[in-house]
């Protein structure tokens, strides 16, 4: 096909903010995982498929198989109204206090449902 540009794995984008590797990167509906630190406004590249251990919130009761959302540099099983992005799923399970939960990227770009 002379029209195809990349697999779309990686993605380079512009950091939004100060990122480090291995941190969840939000660019609208572009999420992935740094591959190396950047600077705001820099180059990073986000791998956008894949298996990441990411943050997660401490007072969520995660199961295998719940979607995850992100929520201040943090992953939730709460979807909110309209303002945290779905990361993916998990594929570990994180009960309360758990600091991380490995998470498989998926769907991008989908906001929780309004309350």
């Amino acid at each position: 096909m002379k029209n195809f540009i990349q697999e779309g794995k990686t993605i380079t984008v512009a950091a939004p903010a100060e990122v480090k590797s291995g941190a969840l990167v939000v660019v609208g509906a572009l999420i992935g995982v740094a591959a190396f630190d950047a600077l705001k406004d820099a180059e990073v590249e986000i791998a956008t498929e894949g298996v990441f251990e990411l943050p997660c919130a401490t007072a969520d009761d995660i199961a295998v198989g719940d979607l995850l959302y992100s929520d201040a540099g943090e992953l939730t099983k709460v979807p909110g109204t309209d303002s945290k992005p779905l990361v993916g799923a998990a594929v570990t399970a994180a009960p309360p206090t758990v600091t991380v939960v490995r998470c498989k990227l998926g769907v991008h770009g989908i906001t929780g449902p309004a309350a």
